[in-house]
């Protein structure tokens, strides 16, 4: 019983130990990328304002201050304030799942779709024409595509590598789905744990290397 008792507080702190750390690196990543973005946004209003555009690395890349009363990549305009309405509930549900947040890998997506998600809502409530109508403020542009921000960028990243995350089945808890059922991903698919700094499975048959030279 007292053995119970103790692995049961040692994967109780254990569990904690790993929530905090997940935590710890969405909060770190949403920071970064908000910081990030309101810093590039403060250099390409004062830098880009009334001037032609910037053409770096023979054109591949084009500076170029654009006010967006839209979605990302100038999408949706003239709807800002619904745009607004729906970063505020994405906010609070990337803050919900958080909660129960197990993962690296969702930990970094959320974490790049949170402070992506604050850097033009922050725009859209402190900048002109007014609270919830604000312009986000774009200034990069690539060929052949519309202007965007770091802020386009880290959303646009955090949806692709969500979508790789749920097609593998690895959810936000730190569980993966298979065939219908769900692991841990520290759990291996027949079961067992997963030990730390175990090498990778390999298919074949197993060679006793010692065995081997004997017989040579």
């Amino acid at each position: 019983m007292q053995t119970e008792g103790r692995a049961s507080l040692n994967d109780a702190d254990t569990d904690r130990r790993l929530r905090r750390r997940q935590l710890g690196l969405f909060a770190a990543v949403a920071c970064a990328v908000l910081a990030v973005d309101v810093v590039t946004k403060i250099v390409a209003m004062s830098q880009l304002a009334d001037r032609e555009p910037i053409r770096l690395a023979g054109g591949l890349l084009t500076l170029v201050l654009v006010r967006n009363s839209g979605a990302a990549f100038g999408l949706a305009e003239g709807y800002t304030i619904i745009l607004s309405l729906v970063a505020l509930a994405v906010v609070v549900v990337v803050l919900r799942l958080s909660r129960t947040l197990r993962s690296t890998p969702w930990a970094i997506a959320l974490g790049l779709l949170l402070g992506g998600a604050f850097g033009n809502l922050s725009d859209r409530i402190f900048r002109e024409p007014g609270f919830l109508r604000g312009h986000v403020v774009d200034f990069l542009a690539l060929p052949h595509w519309p202007v965007f921000n770091v802020a386009d960028a880290s959303i646009c990243t955090a949806a692709a590598l969500i979508i790789v995350l749920a097609m593998r089945g690895r959810r936000w808890d730190g569980t993966v789905e298979e065939s219908g059922r769900r692991r841990p991903e520290s759990q291996k698919p027949d079961g067992s744990a997963r030990q730390a700094h175990e090498p990778p499975r390999t298919t074949g048959t197993a060679v006793d290397e010692p065995a081997l030279r004997e017989a040579e």
